[in-house]
């Protein structure tokens, strides 16, 4: 289970009115004011609400009513949306996966609450709220105590006058009132050779000295590693850009084209142009048939041609030209008149001759257009074949009934063509901005000065120990030096300590509540709880209290005895109450990390780790970063550097 969105309208620790989207991972959550936002507050409103109105309480202004929203993917990897008014009605929604559109479940509050029991697989409220949400109050220091057997007032009634007040064990170290006096720490001891202890101080002075050298050289070194992660996140900026503008060409490029499909480039053009040529070709053909039946009617009216060579006027009039031609050759007067009759003969006779010629060019012409017309209907064929063949192979190739949807299938690669121009036009925007280029030229010069501030600190030593841990062991030795100078001292400090260790009740004791719940939540003992959690948890607890514990023991209830590095074994509640909160963080983290395994619930941090020492910032940062990769961690807080180690930080 994640969330995936928060809406709020005057919702207090929030923006005004606003929809924040959440990713899986490690997320840290900036408020808008100083006051934290109520993130866990609202989620177990929304989830868990009973119907009283209580969560009226979270409005952020009583002069109109606040609403909220989350939207989640439940255990059963569906999508759910809860709104809700605060201090009155709601309704819990799901995503239909096939139509990806909400549909309502109920608006029922009871209904809804079972609903999300039975089906989302929600846990009950109270292993929600102790497991899955932590927040500042329920850190043990910050709890009431069982109870006082004595003030502080008593303890310091009891210290004589002139002696210094003795500290309570919250308050670790030496006080001081006066040159030479000094309460000894729980085993700090005299030392047998004072001039040797002596020596070992001034090497000491030395070493811290050097460390304090370092540890400034190391600060310096941070604040430019921290300006050159900012740098290399403002040139990050573009990463996802490019991979946008990457993702672009890559569907560009795999986009088919008329070519890779063999038809020319105009296919586009050609399918516009079809519905015209068309109607080009079928005019034309049209406009050929109409000809053609004009000239078969002319063929038709054209009376059948007898052959010359059967006219018998032909002959007759040859005849009778031949007969007058032969009496001329009389030597008659009369057959000399006779013989001009010869003339209209062969006169007659060429007409007849001259008709049947005409009559047989006509017919040839005829024939001769008929000829024309089957080459005119083959070249209007040709001419449209050139035209629309490849349109008809495109309607093949991409199994469409138009040349209508033709340019529908190529319009994919025009769009995504304009769409690579125009990221490839935004990313060169981007890496101009002077911001950007700014970053590009300070870049280096920073990673420069780290290599010349890392080649100082090498100078230094190859192993340099932690400044904190020198100045402890130099306090102690010079406190061990006091007390073999003044042994009188080391009575006062083990009975200053009884009354301080005597004045107050010990603090609770988180780990039963929280081993009961995990075993309700993983439907197992608390004994196979304790076996799952145990190695686990004091690798964190060790971490965080720079190994001064190395072990933590569970009795069959879960009552815990942690052990020191000295090898004591001392009940939880009776160490110092910061160490306390970082045993209830340890052992926290630890059942998240287990739960995790086998259910997923995210994890809702309202900055429970304010008031611990900022050396323990980055490591609790990096230990929630890593149950970042095993389910949804959300962590509310305005500090800077843990924005730095998320996978994203949200403005709320």
């Amino acid at each position: 289970m994640h969330f995936v969105e928060v809406a709020v309208q005057n919702v207090r620790g929030f923006s005004p009115a606003g929809r924040f989207a959440f990713k899986t991972g490690y997320l840290v959550l900036k408020p808008p004011t100083p006051e934290l936002s109520p993130l866990a507050g609202l989620s177990l409103a929304l989830l868990y609400a009973d119907g009283r109105g209580g969560d009226a309480a979270l409005a952020a202004s009583t002069q109109k009513a606040g609403k909220a929203a989350l939207t989640f993917v439940g255990q059963d990897s569906v999508t759910y949306r809860v709104l809700r008014e605060l201090g009155g009605g709601g309704s819990l929604h799901r995503l239909n996966p096939a139509t990806k559109q909400p549909e309502l479940v109920t608006q029922d509050t009871a209904e809804a609450n079972q609903f999300l029991r039975g089906q989302v697989g929600l846990p009950p409220r109270t292993t929600f709220e102790q497991l899955f949400c932590l927040q500042a109050a329920q850190l043990p220091s910050r709890r009431p105590r069982g109870g006082a057997r004595a003030s502080t007032s008593g303890l310091r009634a009891l210290s004589s006058p002139g002696m210094p007040a003795m500290r309570s064990p919250t308050s670790p170290g030496m006080a001081h009132s006066s040159p030479g006096m000094s309460i000894s720490s729980p085993g700090v001891i005299p030392v047998s050779d004072i001039p040797a202890a002596e020596a070992k101080v001034r090497e000491l002075e030395k070493e811290l000295v050097l460390c304090r050298e370092v540890d400034n050289l190391q600060f310096e070194v941070d604040g430019l590693n921290s300006q050159v992660f900012d740098l290399e996140s403002k040139l990050r900026g573009t990463d996802g850009l490019k991979e946008k503008v990457r993702q672009a060409e890559e569907a560009w490029n795999a986009e088919p084209t008329p070519e890779s499909f063999g038809l020319p480039q105009d296919i586009v053009a050609r399918a516009e142009r079809y519905p015209r040529s068309l109607a080009r070709r079928d005019e034309a053909l049209a406009r050929l048939e109409s000809e053609r039946e004009v000239a078969e009617e002319e063929a038709q009216r054209l009376p059948d041609i007898e052959p010359l060579v059967r006219n018998r006027n032909f002959w007759i009039a040859v005849a009778a030209g031949v007969a007058c031609f032969a009496v001329s050759f009389s030597f008659s007067d009369w057959a000399r008149y006779v013989a001009l009759l010869d003339i209209p003969a062969f006169g007659f006779a060429a007409v007849l001759a001259m008709r049947y010629v005409d009559e047989l060019q006509d017919r040839d012409r005829l024939g001769r257009r008929k000829e024309m017309f089957a080459v005119r209907e083959k070249k209007i064929l040709e001419e449209f074949e050139a035209e629309a063949g490849p349109v008809r192979k495109a309607l093949e190739v991409f199994d469409v009934d138009t040349p209508k949807e033709i340019p529908l299938r190529l319009q994919r690669r025009e769009q995504l063509g304009a769409e690579v121009a125009q990221l490839r036009a935004e990313l060169v925007s981007v890496e101009k901005h002077p911001e950007f280029q700014e970053a590009i030229r300070q870049l280096p010069v920073l990673r420069q000065q780290i290599e010349l501030l890392n080649a100082k600190i090498s100078e230094k030593g190859a192993f340099v120990r932690d400044l904190r841990e020198v100045e402890r062991e130099l306090a102690r030795l010079k406190e061990s030096i006091a007390l073999a100078r003044n042994p009188q001292l080391a009575g006062m400090g083990m009975a200053g300590a009884d009354l301080a260790g005597g004045g107050m009740e010990p603090l609770e004791d988180p780990a039963p509540l929280v081993l009961g719940l995990a075993g309700d939540l993983l439907a197992t003992d608390v004994a196979a709880v304790i076996g799952m959690m145990r190695e686990r948890c004091v690798q964190y607890f060790s971490a965080l209290t720079e190994r001064r514990y190395v072990g933590v023991e569970w009795d069959r209830d879960g009552r815990t005895m942690v052990v020191t590095s000295a090898g004591r074994r001392v009940p939880v509640g009776e160490l110092p109450p910061r160490e306390v909160d970082l045993f209830f963080l340890s052992l926290r983290l630890t059942v998240v990390e287990k739960v995790s395994a086998r259910v997923k619930l995210p994890l809702l941090v309202e900055d429970a780790l304010v008031g611990l020492d900022e050396s323990r910032l980055p490591l609790l940062g990096r230990m929630l970063k890593h149950l970042g990769t095993l389910t949804q961690v959300l962590h509310v807080t305005p500090h800077p550097g843990l924005a730095q180690l998320s996978d994203g930080p949200v403005s709320v």
